[in-house]
Order: C-alpha cells, then sequence, then structure tokens
C-alpha cells in the first residue's frame, strides 16, 4: 500500500521532514500499525512517534483514531497534541 505521510509542527521540527512517500507492508493495516512501523525506524523515529506520546492524526484530511483502516494512495497527517505545539 502507497501513502502519502504529512508530519506538522513540532513533528516536523524534530523529524527533520514534513512530508513522504511510503509503501507500507501488507501487515500495516491501521494508523496505529503505522505509527508502529514507524517507530520501528528507531531514532528520531521511536522518540516523536513512539508510545506515551499524545498525538492527533488525520486521514483524508479527516481527524481519525488508531484503530482506522488505512486506504491506498491516502493522505495520512500527524500533529502533536495541543499542548504541545
Amino acid at each position: 500500500m502507497k501513502l502519502e505521510l504529512r508530519f506538522f509542527a513540532s513533528l516536523r521540527e524534530a523529524l527533520g521532514v514534513s512530508q513522504e512517500d511510503i509503501t507500507l507492508p501488507e501487515a500495516v493495516k491501521t494508523i496505529a500499525d503505522l505509527r508502529n512501523h514507524l517507530v520501528e525506524r528507531g531514532a528520531p523515529w521511536s522518540d516523536v512517534l513512539g508510545n506515551g506520546k499524545v498525538l492527533r492524526c488525520a486521514l483524508n484530511h479527516q481527524m481519525v483514531d488508531p484503530n482506522t483502516a488505512l486506504q491506498e494512495g491516502a493522505e495520512v497527517a500527524f500533529f502533536p497534541s495541543v499542548t504541545e505545539g
């Protein structure tokens, strides 16, 4: 599955990237799976997206929860919590 990822605010700054096109393995089916897949890259991904980090996520411009299924060609955006800027 191919997706377009976007990172905003402090996430963008910490990762050093604002967007990325990615091809995912078949096992990655949900937003939570995607986040875990990115964390497996190691630092700084694990520091920024790891467990315990409060993030918001949108799929095709709609806010979604971690159990939301991914869709081929979708845009997935990650945002820091409101308090983190």
